[in-house]
């Protein structure tokens, strides 16, 4: 697990290949098995694979989600107030689906579109919305466009590593 870890970057360019149905279905499965408070399973998902779609998507936001465009598949991550936790619920759903995704040999990168503006008068979150007919009482979290990269990146080196933002049993006794 740690070394998927290592090895999972942001990509944002992708190789023109459609990801594969068992694959699609494993990255379903890793969102279903995500934990969620109470049982409440507050996220929900969208699979999004149209071309025009993603074209769609890839303006949700002012900047940050132009990559769509060109991602094979994107994963789209809402949250139900069902449960005060939901924000908390699909990070951890989405995050899931990101380390699934490098498991598979595939990439991906975070669009986040909660709290985001896709112009002076409309919210990512509308847009999302009113693009993937969401109903409005849900919120779109992010979208994880994935697929297979086409700009590999080198992984995380030990390094590079801040020790310093972990403390042992007090805040003021940083690692080094």
């Amino acid at each position: 697990m740690l070394e998927l870890l290592y090895q999972r970057r942001s990509i944002r360019r992708f190789k023109d290949i459609p990801v594969e149905q068992e694959k699609v279905e494993q990255l379903i499965k890793g969102g279903l098995l995500a934990p969620s408070s109470r049982s409440l399973d507050s996220q929900s998902f969208i699979i999004v694979d149209d071309k025009e779609l993603l074209q769609s998507l890839s303006t949700s936001r002012e900047y940050g989600s132009s990559f769509l465009r060109n991602a094979p598949l994107a994963i789209v991550v809402v949250g139900d107030n069902v449960s005060d936790v939901w924000v908390e619920d699909t990070v951890i759903a989405a995050t899931f689906i990101q380390i699934l995704v490098e498991s598979l040999g595939l990439a991906s990168c975070w669009v986040q579109i909660r709290n985001r503006k896709h112009d002076e008068n409309t919210s990512s979150d509308e847009y999302v919305k009113q693009i993937l007919k969401i109903p409005s009482e849900l919120h779109v979290e992010c979208i994880i466009g994935l697929g297979y990269a086409q700009e590999p990146k080198a992984p995380h080196t030990d390094e590079k590593l801040k020790y310093e933002r972990f403390s042992i049993n007090t805040y003021d006794n940083k690692m080094k």
